[in-house]
């Protein structure tokens, strides 16, 4: 089980300050108060054009209301907004054309053909009668659904809705495009498939803004993760640098017997944490090649180790120790 140790971090340095052109979205002090709840608490962030861009944090976190204030529909409280060089509140109308989404719930007409859903789509987004037909086939063609065109949606699977809505999200062409739990759902192979899909988004120079509880798609998809907590902004950084900037290296060890010697293995120099379920330990390092030689010391005193492996942290561990929860909790 992962330990419960908190360890206490700076606050998020301020981001430098990009120039209007390269900045897809820009936060400013970005503040939402309800009653005497503080939901986001002057956040700033800025999210560069043609990246994907990833929005972490546990239940109750902000992440939610931070999106909804980013597409119009909430408004701050305090703060500033800017979308593709539009302002919001005031220029909510054009940067909604902008934006195309695809909500947790997929929100689509079950009774309807994927056609027809589609249809009604374009309509709602005044794309030109003698442009519609031939923009809907390419895009069923871009989602792998364009043999099912003609059939309604309530016989698709949750894979099939998903890359449905993310073809819907498409139709008339956005710049930012924001999936909630993009494969929420799905089987291994439909995940896989909409990965891709997400990837081309960023070749054809499309922003992406992902909100996820899957720490492996946040690690294959975003270039950069922001977490957030209790509205505040904790860290911005690239997964990788994410790692190594808060993991530490994990020492696992199987032994013959459950060891007593925990504190002594946690007194050692450059140990962060100790945990043991049975036979097995995991440790945690500011640098495992020092301490291994000192483990194996201890551990030998004891019991016999059967399998020992050092490895570099995986997200959900560094989630875990900047916000003190797992990010399902």
């Amino acid at each position: 089980m992962p330990s419960n140790t908190v360890t206490l971090v700076q606050a998020a340095p301020a981001q430098t300050r990009l120039p209007a052109a390269e900045a897809a979205i820009e936060l400013r002090e970005l503040r939402k108060v309800f009653g005497n709840f503080v939901a986001v608490d002057n956040l700033s962030l800025t999210i560069t054009r043609g990246e994907i861009f990833g929005l972490l944090g546990p239940n109750g976190s902000g992440k939610t209301t931070t999106i909804n204030m980013i597409s119009g529909l909430s408004t701050p409280t305090s703060g500033t907004i800017n979308v593709m060089g539009y302002a919001l509140p005031h220029d909510a109308q054009q940067i909604r054309r902008l934006l195309g989404a695809v909500p947790q719930e997929t929100a689509l007409y079950e009774e309807l053909s994927a056609w027809a859903n589609m249809d009604f789509h374009a309509d709602l987004f005044g794309i030109p009668r003698r442009e519609k037909a031939a923009r809907i086939t390419k895009t069923l063609e871009l989602v792998q659904l364009l043999d099912r065109k003609d059939s309604r949606v309530s016989t698709f699977s949750g894979g099939m809705k998903r890359r449905l809505a993310l073809g819907r999200a498409l139709l008339h062409e956005p710049t930012l495009i924001y999936l909630d739990e993009p494969t929420l759902g799905v089987d291994v192979q439909a995940r896989r498939a909409i990965w891709d899909y997400i990837l081309g988004l960023r070749e054809q120079g499309k922003t992406v803004l992902i909100t996820t509880n899957y720490l492996e798609e946040a690690q294959v998809l975003c270039d950069r993760l922001a977490i957030i907590d209790r509205g505040k902004l904790i860290v911005v950084d690239t997964p990788t640098q994410l790692k190594r900037r808060y993991g530490g290296q994990v020492i696992e060890v199987e032994t013959s017997q459950p060891i007593r010697a925990l504190p002594e293995l946690q007194t050692l120099a450059g140990v962060q944490t100790v945990t043991q379920s049975g036979t097995h330990l995991q440790i945690v390092t500011e640098g495992a090649e020092k301490v291994v030689p000192s483990v194996i010391g201890i551990l030998t005193r004891e019991a016999q180790i059967t399998d020992i492996a050092v490895r570099e942290p995986n997200l959900d561990e560094v989630f875990l120790r900047l916000t003190g929860t797992a990010l399902r909790d």
